[in-house]
């Protein structure tokens, strides 16, 4: 299986192509929607090895783990199918056409605390499911101010779907442009009880080239460090977040998973060690529950070893010695 970096994969499809499915789903509905998906799904399939792959590498990992999991016939042609469909979901929601009654927050509480505790944090996401849903909780909650760090650069024709759409839209950093600037620039939006969210399922692009290896469905697997160097140097809490797709709409998973508030520097490393295995922990029993909704089409278990890895904190390291005025190391 090869080893080329997810960000080096080529999109797939084409705007005009995803403008004719929308405009399928528009006329003919859900039904008729995912009657044309069947057929463009297994056109990929033939035509993405490499995706294919990593979607079978993916389940056998998954069902090797926990053999209690039990997926559907055609498997990986169905992965594809569910990406299609998230995809649709993606554009919808960033459209504002989502029905706010399809979405159900399961931990509302937990989500309200830490709105109103003014701390704000760093809210990590995954390549499971639809995290873009989330953004219609910005119609249920006007004072969650959130920033998105996304690698924009190589998804050209969503971004042109995206570049038109009509619902709110939040903040996006280019996460291949981070340095002391833009830490600063998130430790500000920490730092006014805001909320900064990172995808740590995948090595952001120039935020670190570090990544460390943990226990995931069985198998060693690497994980970046980036996000949680970050809630380790701005002093914050960390979230974990996701919204999946079930039959009776979209459930948002809003959990606590580590706080770096009272982190001293000699424990970063311990801290950041737990934290990210428990962000691992909580990822893989989400896709024990979603076997079908991890999207990420690339060979995970095959990336290079942490040893292999440049050390590239230093633009995290360099921004350590002009943190966020409100947060500094004892």
């Amino acid at each position: 299986m090869s080893n080329k970096h997810w960000s080096e994969v080529k999109e797939s499809g084409s705007v005009t192509g995803m403008n004719i499915m929308l405009g399928i789903h528009r006329w003919l509905g859900d039904t008729g929607y995912n009657t044309i998906l069947f057929f463009v799904s297994v056109y990929y399939w033939c035509r993405n090895p490499l995706a294919r792959r990593a979607s079978r590498q993916y389940q056998r990992r998954l069902t090797s783990a926990h053999p209690d999991v039990r997926l559907p016939a055609l498997a990986t042609l169905r992965h594809f199918m569910a990406f299609g469909i998230a995809m649709r979901d993606k554009v919808r929601a960033l459209h504002g056409q989502i029905p706010l009654n399809d979405v159900q927050i399961v931990d509302h509480a937990t989500l309200r605390d830490a709105i109103t505790s003014g701390r704000g944090g760093l809210i990590l996401v995954s390549h499971l499911g639809n995290h873009e849903i989330c953004q219609a909780l910005g119609t249920l909650r006007p004072d969650l101010k959130i920033s998105v760090l996304m690698h924009t650069r190589h998804a050209q024709r969503f971004n042109t779907l995206l570049s038109r759409s009509s619902g709110p839209r939040p903040d996006i950093i280019e996460v291949s442009e981070i340095g002391p600037a833009t830490a600063q620039r998130l430790g500000d939006r920490i730092n006014e009880g805001g909320f900064v969210v990172i995808a740590a399922d995948r090595e952001p692009i120039g935020l670190t080239g570090r990544r460390r290896a943990l226990e995931f469905m069985g198998h060693p697997a690497c994980f970046p460090e980036g996000a949680f160097w970050l809630a380790a140097l701005l002093r914050c809490p960390t979230w974990f977040l996701l919204c999946a797709r079930e039959r009776s709409g979209y459930k948002v998973h809003f959990e606590p998973l580590a706080d770096a508030g009272t982190l001293k520097r000699h424990e970063r490393n311990a801290w950041i060690d737990q934290g990210m295995q428990a962000y691992a922990d909580r990822l893989e029993q989400f896709c024990c529950r979603y076997p079908l909704e991890w999207f990420n089409f690339y060979p995970f278990w095959a990336q290079r070893t942490p040893a292999n890895e440049p050390d590239a904190t230093s633009a995290l390291q360099s921004a350590e010695s002009t943190p966020p005025t409100t947060r500094h190391d004892p």
